[in-house]
């Protein structure tokens, strides 16, 4: 059999996933590190994927955005239990292109536009009204027109540089194949459970 590749085979297990049970496929763990190497993991969701990496978007202020200015590292892990399936991704983080999160934006639901506006992501607020009273000001202020990206948002791609999936199997011994870039070459082995 020949080995698909890390994205060729991330593609089947994510189309496998889509057209499953899973309740939302494009949930991931996404964990990142400040300056001194402290951690930092939240939910994010997966918007886009390619031969180039795998995005997500977020307000540029947001903690895991300073936090990826200060060390463009991270890693996301996807789990699928239903289908016994879990990808461990590790890899560089850069921007999207502004051409990018522009389309992505567009696309979005009117009130997920007006809250990228509204929410300082992160930041301290004095209250939930405080927050629903932004969303009012840039309802009013957009009255009914369209609705452009703040320059504060848009996307990151993580760029792999190593994949691992794992397959779940019966007494522990679960299967883990890892692949490692290696110039513009991906290497892959066998992992023990």
């Amino acid at each position: 059999m020949t080995d698909p590749g890390p994205m060729n085979k991330f593609r089947q297990w994510y189309l496998e996933a889509a057209s499953s049970e899973v309740p939302d496929p494009t949930i991931m763990t996404l964990a990142t590190a400040d300056v001194d190497a402290k951690p930092s993991a939240r939910i994010v969701l997966l918007k886009d994927f390619d031969d180039r990496g795998f995005v997500f978007y977020t307000n540029y202020g947001s903690h895991k955005a300073r936090q990826i200015d200060n060390n463009p590292f991270a890693a996301l892990v996807i789990h699928w239990p239903f289908l016994g399936h879990q990808v461990r991704i590790e890899g560089r983080v850069d921007k999207t292109s502004a051409k990018e999160s522009d389309l992505y934006f567009k696309g979005r639901p009117r009130g997920s536009q007006l809250g990228a506006w509204a929410s300082d992501q992160s930041q301290v607020i004095s209250s939930r009204e405080s927050l629903l009273e932004s969303v009012r000001k840039r309802e009013a202020e957009f009255a009914g027109g369209k609705i452009p990206r703040p320059s504060h948002w848009g996307g990151y791609r993580l760029i792999p540089n190593r994949i691992e999936f794992w397959t779940e199997r019966e007494d522990r011994l679960h299967e883990r194949i890892v692949y490692e870039k290696q110039g513009e070459r991906w290497i892959s082995h066998l992992l023990a459970p």
